[in-house]
């Protein structure tokens, strides 16, 4: 059995219902229309949307290349055009579409088309530089030491940081015989990187380190191989194709010394440089 309570909640509560779900000619219910399918225009629709993928796609292949093998030749090293340039030319998606397709698939295309199409066409551009600017097709990195630079350990130094292209060694005696070392690293050929190297005391020239391609080096590349015993470990000259090199650069006395680097290669499509100037901070940390 039902009560009264029960029996008015449920009345009231379909009173509602009724009233929510009828129109305003007398309550009544309206049906929903569903839209006939149209297959012809569901067709042309589907061509027009594939029409409009591979245009994009070829456009942005199209420019990728234009960039990679018309524009880079032309310049000395990277600008921001190379980005700019590819990223202005999104705006051409909707004349390019106007002008390519026929007018009865342009008219389909609503702005939700329009942000796919300039999407696509960005990250086609995207993906096909990076392919055509890295090795095996390119080599527009310049050249770099692996790690940075060393020492090998030897008597008289009690430790050793290196920091922000700085190296400290300290001492507990007056000087410190010391061999640096370093390795050359490039993503396709580090023998062939032509290497500058000098450092500096007080601003006056010591010694000329290196002057010629890495792989000429010989005598430093032997020393260094010879070398086991290096202040931070296996930090240079880790990877099977870095041209480690290392000299004798006699006994030293606390100071602040200055190493300039200087390494280039020709790569593809122009030439690549990379300045480096590290700090060697010789401090005597114990009075005898």
């Amino acid at each position: 059995m039902v009560d009264v309570d029960t029996a008015l909640r449920a009345s009231a509560y379909n009173d509602r219902k009724r009233k929510s779900s009828g129109d305003k000619d007398g309550g009544k219910s309206t049906p929903k229309k569903i839209e006939a399918f149209d297959p012809v225009a569901h067709a042309i629709k589907e061509l027009g949307d594939a029409y409009s993928m591979w245009l994009v796609i070829l456009y942005g292949i199209l420019v990728a290349v234009a960039v990679r093998y018309v524009l880079m030749p032309e310049m000395e090293e990277p600008g921001a055009i190379l980005y700019l340039l590819p990223l202005l030319l999104a705006a051409t998606i909707i004349p390019l579409h106007k002008i390519v397709l026929p007018k009865k698939y342009n008219e389909l295309y609503t702005n939700g088309n329009w942000f796919r199409a300039i999407f696509l066409f960005v990250f086609t551009w995207l993906a096909l530089s990076f392919i055509l600017s890295n090795p095996p097709l390119a080599d527009i990195a310049p050249p770099t030491l692996s790690g940075g630079i060393d020492i090998e350990q030897t008597e008289g130094i009690e430790d050793t940081t290196w920091k922000n292209g700085v190296y400290t060694i300290n001492l507990n005696q007056d000087t410190v015989d010391v061999v640096l070392g370093m390795a050359v690293r490039d993503n396709v050929n580090a023998e062939s990187v032509e290497i500058n190297a000098m450092i500096y005391y007080r601003g006056d020239m010591i010694n000329e380190l290196a002057n010629g391609t890495a792989i000429s080096h010989t005598d430093e590349i032997e020393m260094f191989e010879s070398v086991t015993n290096w202040t931070r470990g296996d930090s240079i000259g880790s990877h099977e194709y870095d041209i480690g090199m290392a000299w004798d650069l006699g006994t030293l006395e606390p100071g602040e010394y200055t190493l300039e680097i200087t390494m280039t290669e020709q790569g593809d499509p122009w030439e690549n440089t990379s300045e480096l100037v590290y700090t060697i901070l010789i401090i005597q940390t114990t009075v005898l």
